[in-house]
């Protein structure tokens, strides 16, 4: 059973949200929605999941832990897992804690974790990707969002970073319904000012495309790489008016309006490593949790989940430790 002391601390600076949204920008229509969340939280979410297993791995790599990254989830892969130590395969299971009040708790007082839920959707659980002598981790990341538009504004007037994205759903422009080329994609800026975007998509071999393009005021641009899906455009400020992208292929346009831009930047204070569990003992020991149910990181969770408390784990620097004595008998 964990105590407070149990519970890894670890320090949280900007790259590790860089490094989030870089993979989000690019996995968005990959990554199963399971939770139903719309483009914004969902990003931001798999942003902070990032970041918390990139803080995982310059612990690991600072404790001189080996592991291995080859099973990890590529963007355009879903759920497989994010490391491997000691030969198991391990499931970093992350919580994003934004709320100002527990956010002020947790930091003042890491045992808030310990009656927190360690939570595994029950599709994942159920299915056979990990074996129960594989592992669960389970991570916390504190910090804040930019939900709203003014929010945005705040952040900006405040020197702080963002990131502005526009998503595609539409299967024709993802090439979910035909893979083929988009043909020349122009995109028109309806506003007053030059507008500085990057334009996100892939090629005809799935590889990923980043292209910076400036659309100047009240004009035309037109993207030079050949794109088969066109995934987000990222502006560096807020657009104030639309911006019409069209497809020659499609023979289609669509309207990015300025309410359709989501600030993805993550505001991370601190992220906190709870505890592991091997799959079979997590098995054992956890009950199912029905969707709709409040846990104390989350007033309501969104999907059915596997669950126990967070003080039932076992501690990390245990799971470290036995990796190192694997190690070093192999």
């Amino acid at each position: 059973m964990l105590t407070a002391l149990d519970l890894l601390r670890l320090p949280y600076d900007d790259s590790l949200t860089r490094a989030g949204v870089e993979y989000a920008k690019k996995s968005l229509h990959y990554t199963y929605n399971r939770m139903h969340l719309e483009p914004g939280p969902r990003l931001r979410k798999i942003v902070a999941g990032v970041a918390v297993e990139l803080a995982l791995r310059r612990w690991l790599d600072a404790n001189q832990v080996p592991y291995d990254l080859l099973g990890a989830t590529a963007f355009t892969e879903r759920d497989k897992y994010d490391l491997r130590l000691g030969g198991r395969r391990v499931d970093l299971k992350s919580f994003f804690i934004t709320d100002r009040d527990d956010i002020t708790a947790l930091r003042h007082d890491p045992g808030w974790l310990l009656d927190a839920a360690a939570l595994v959707p029950e599709d994942q659980f159920n299915s056979h990707k990990l074996e129960d002598g594989d592992v669960y981790v389970f991570g916390f990341l504190a910090g804040l969002e930019a939900r709203q538009q003014a929010d945005t504004r705040r952040v900006l007037d405040a020197g702080q970073p963002v990131e502005l994205v526009a998503t595609f759903v539409d299967d024709d422009w993802l090439g979910r319904a035909q893979w083929r080329s988009l043909g020349t994609l122009t995109l028109h800026n309806d506003g007053p000012l030059p507008l500085e975007l990057e334009v996100g998509g892939q090629g005809r071999d799935r590889e990923a495309i980043v292209e910076p393009l400036v659309v100047p005021a009240e004009a035309r641009a037109a993207v030079a790489a050949r794109l088969y899906a066109l995934l987000y455009l990222r502006a560096f400020q807020p657009p104030p008016a639309g911006v019409d992208v069209r497809s020659s292929a499609l023979h289609r346009t669509h309207s990015v309006l300025p309410s359709d831009w989501h600030n993805i930047w993550v505001y991370g204070m601190d992220v906190f490593i709870a505890g592991w569990l091997t799959k079979g003992e997590f098995r054992e020991r956890s009950r199912r949790l029905p969707a709709g149910s409040r846990v104390k990181q989350y007033p309501r969770t969104q999907t059915v989940n596997r669950s126990l408390p967070i003080r039932d784990l076992r501690p990390i620097t245990e799971l470290a430790r036995r990796i190192k004595d694997f190690a070093s008998r192999t």
